[in-house]
């Protein structure tokens, strides 16, 4: 793409430029923020008659028993029996899925270029640090501690990568192990074996984040670990944002262009005459495996960077700042515990009751997973407390209080899930109005109902979300107040710490959709009902009768399972972005009020203009970006269509679509992926660096506005998204309707609903998250440049508009260069 090599050279040449001009600029200022963070000595404070360090060094055995635990389940996985008909299927899906990831790796390096072109500027020249021999004002870090922040924000893109790659391996072994699990005719292998997957990827994911965390909070000096975890989370920030963005475009495309088939030519779901087909079952892994690994992995570690930048900026007493650190890690330790305990738990429980039945209910083991999970976590979580922290600070109550607020967060994780249910699942009552006003009203009724259902969503999830928030923040002001500055700010943090602490399991059900999805695609791609002999041949070698109707109601109604609980993930990750971004929108917070001196906390006010404007300027961009996001959709998913009606063989007696035909659609879904997070990720990117500079007051006005928008916006569109999902799923596996008009009237509600809560919607937690710690640097590095009292030098000006143009040139190319034209 020359239009991104010449940004590429652009960047490069900038960030010289501004190496060599800024030094001068920075002389005046007065050091701040992440650059000046020291982590203290974790063996000064000892928990259960040993120190800290020693303590955590525990985490490294259980970050390897994680991963171990990941890695066995999908050797397990790969070892189950599989028909060569659905093997060749999944191998297939999982061949275009590396060309898609390889696509990705090198797009991400080249977006890596940038950040790292503003986190080379701000630490190599501009950090302002004090001397400790002589006292003297140094700007810069050394060239070594420099290299160091840059090699962590490549490990933490990498690391989202890295399991992003681990999650369609595991799917794509999982899928056709699933589709011919079901040919024995019982449902339960349905739900163990996409469970088992989602498992290995929640399991080795977190422990994957835990061990990294920990390597640099143990490991690396503690001058260097402060600026390195920043380094660290927006890495893995910057890569969340970008695979969940293209990931989310790219699945869509391929959705509807495969869905929209079935109305144009009345034929059956996942036909394997469609070309689109396969582009659907990578867009199944693209989007709904890659997107939330990426995301699951970066939320993980960002909520955690988040505490450890408040603690060492808001808390007063170095041994309180190690308790509270040495705590918080040893609980992320003890809940991946809990999290594999109450899988085990529940599995015995499952099989006991489900192992030989001939029919169940596919949701209700995946909520009773979430509900052990969260009252095993629970009881750990006071019991660790109380055992780790039973005095800090002098007093004897903050461990249950501490424990107490984790907690709110632990329920919100499943609560949230249960309420998501009310608006998205099968049985719920949005979902069947949805199915009935289509029944006399046609795709009409259907979207506008299921906007009902997302707005009602809203409303329930935004006030238990504002209630949990609330009990934090008042058992925070009963004590806390004298162990730290803003109290409350610490306690939204720990609760969205306690949204996951579930976070192998939320993962997991997350993940439980795209293997439900693929099944049935692969069943049915696999033609392995034509193939001669077929019942004598798995008699033979597997050693039971396939019973192939049972089969396929067993595939379709595991897969309305699976959209739920895709649908009842988004909201705790987007949850997790809100709450979390305000403890670190309060690190932001520090550095501009010079530790909160109350004539700079003024500006945090309604009644001082920037600030007031910033909370106006979010919401711009949220529905800028919800636009965008849609259009890339829009007009991949119509280049998808235009090629799939043109080349979608019916009549010439072919039973499947040809690979190149297939790869060629993959192809356009690619690129249009591709166009569409390229100009969205930079329009974020300039944007960031304009506001940043512009006003700092305004900025923080802006990243809040940022995440209150993006909140209502997200749980709005997952859940009116998930209703249109699954009335279509009630209308193909209850009422047997397929190829009727009210079938077609749901299908057109889906494909509405797959940007809607597919693309849009998840894309909003990394995108929320990669601004405010961008925004870090990035008001950082304009105050750096800037005068006294914040003041615009003419280079800083200069930047401001310069920023705000490119990045308005992207938001217009967003659409304008996205348009749909007659000639491809």
């Amino acid at each position: 793409m020359p239009v991104v090599r010449r940004l590429v050279t652009t960047a490069l040449t900038l960030a010289g430029g501004l190496l060599a001009a800024v030094p001068a600029l920075a002389q005046e200022h007065r050091p701040g923020g992440e650059a000046n963070l020291i982590l203290p000595d974790l063996n000064s404070a000892q928990f259960l008659g040993v120190g800290g360090h020693t303590l955590l060094l525990v985490g490294l055995l259980v970050s390897g028993l994680g991963l171990l635990f990941g890695l066995t389940i999908y050797q397990q996985l790969k070892g189950m029996p599989v028909h060569r008909s659905m093997r060749e299927v999944s191998e297939l899906i999982y061949e275009t899925c590396q060309a898609y990831l390889q696509q990705q790796g090198r797009f991400l390096m080249i977006l890596w270029l940038f950040i790292g072109a503003i986190v080379l500027l701000y630490f190599g020249r501009l950090a302002h640090t004090i001397d400790p021999i002589t006292g003297a004002d140094v700007y810069g870090f050394p060239p070594a501690k420099v290299a160091m922040i840059l090699l962590f924000s490549l490990v933490g893109m990498g690391g989202s990568y890295g399991v992003a790659w681990f999650g369609i391996r595991v799917n794509t072994f999982a899928n056709s192990r699933t589709a011919f699990a079901a040919l024995e005719g019982k449902p339960y292998p349905c739900y163990a074996i996409p469970l088992k997957a989602g498992m290995s990827i929640g399991m080795a994911l977190i422990s994957v984040e835990l061990l990294l965390m920990l390597v640099i909070l143990l490991f690396v000096p503690h001058d260097y670990a402060g600026p390195c975890f920043i380094g660290f989370a927006i890495g893995e920030s910057l890569g969340a944002a970008a695979l969940r963005i293209a990931g989310g475009i790219f699945t869509k495309i391929a959705d509807i262009g495969s869905d929209l088939m079935k109305i144009v030519f009345k034929i059956k779901e996942d036909d394997a005459r469609n070309p689109g087909v396969i582009a659907d079952c990578v867009g199944d892994n693209a989007g709904d495996s890659v997107g939330p690994s990426a995301d699951g992995f970066e939320t993980y570690g960002v909520t955690g960077v988040a505490l450890i930048t408040f603690i060492m900026l808001a808390v007063r007493e170095p041994l309180v700042q190690v308790q509270l650190l040495v705590w918080i890690f040893m609980m992320r330790i003890i809940m991946v515990i809990a999290s594999g305990l109450s899988y085990f738990i529940n599995e015995a429980m499952a099989k006991a009751r489900y192992g030989n039945a001939p029919k169940m209910n596919f949701e209700h083991p995946l909520t009773s997973l979430v509900m052990i999970t969260s009252g095993v976590s629970v009881v750990l979580t006071y019991i660790t407390s109380y055992l780790l922290i039973p005095t800090i600070g002098g007093d004897a109550s903050l461990w249950w209080k501490l424990a107490s607020i984790i907690t709110c967060g632990t329920l919100a994780g499943a609560i949230i899930p249960e309420l998501v249910k009310v608006f998205t699942s099968v049985d719920s009552s949005h979902v069947r109005e949805v199915v009935s006003s289509s029944e006399e009203g046609g795709a009409s009724l259907n979207i506008l109902s299921g906007l009902v259902a997302g707005n009602f969503s809203a409303y329930w999830l935004g006030l238990t979300i504002v209630f949990l928030m609330g009990v934090g923040s008042f058992i925070s002001a009963h004590g806390l107040e004298a162990l730290m500055v803003a109290p409350s700010v610490f306690a939204f943090g720990l609760v969205a710490f306690g949204f996951l602490g579930m976070g192998p399991v939320t993962i997991a059900v997350d993940s439980y959709g795209p293997v439900t999805d693929n099944a049935q695609s692969v069943f049915e791609l696999s033609t392995i009902e034509t193939v001669p002999g077929i019942g004598a041949e798995i008699k033979k070698d597997f050693g039971f009768t396939p019973d192939f109707e049972r089969a396929k109601q067993f595939l379709e109604e595991n897969d309305g399972a699976g959209n739920t609980f895709k649908a009842t993930a988004k909201p705790v990750l987007i949850g997790t972005a809100v709450v979390g971004a305000a403890t670190m929108i309060f690190s932001i917070v520090m550095v501009l009020t010079e530790g909160l001196r109350p004539e700079l906390v003024a500006r945090l006010s309604i009644l001082h203009p920037p600030f007031l404007l910033g909370l106006i300027t979010g919401g711009s961009i949220i529905y800028w970006f919800t636009g965008a996001s849609m259009q890339a959709v829009t007009t991949g998913a119509y280049r998808a269509v235009e090629f799939i009606k043109a080349n979608i063989n019916l009549d010439s007696g072919a039973e499947k679509a040809s690979v190149e035909d297939s790869r060629k659609v993959v192809a356009i879904c690619t690129k249009y992926a591709q166009m569409g997070m390229f100009n969205i990720f930079l329009g974020v990117f300039f944007g960031t660096l304009a506001f940043a500079f512009y006003e700092p007051f305004f900025f923080i006005g802006y990243l809040v506005s940022i995440a209150l928008f993006g909140l209502y916006q997200a749980i709005f569109m997952a859940n009116a998204g998930g209703a249109w999902d699954n009335a279509k799923k009630i209308v193909e596996t209850e009422l047997k309707a397929k190829g009727t008009p009210l079938h077609d009237a749901t299908v057109v509600g889906d494909t509405v609903g797959d940007p809607f809560k597919d693309t849009s919607s998840v894309a909003m937690n990394p995108v929320i998250k990669f601004t405010t710690l961008f925004g870090l640097l990035a008001v950082e590095l304009a105050v750096s440049m800037k005068g006294d009292d914040y003041a615009h030098t003419p280079i800083t000006m200069a930047m401001t508009v310069v920023f705000l143009l490119v990045s308005m040139y992207f938001v217009h190319r967003s659409f304008y260069g996205m348009r749909i034209s007659k000639k491809a």
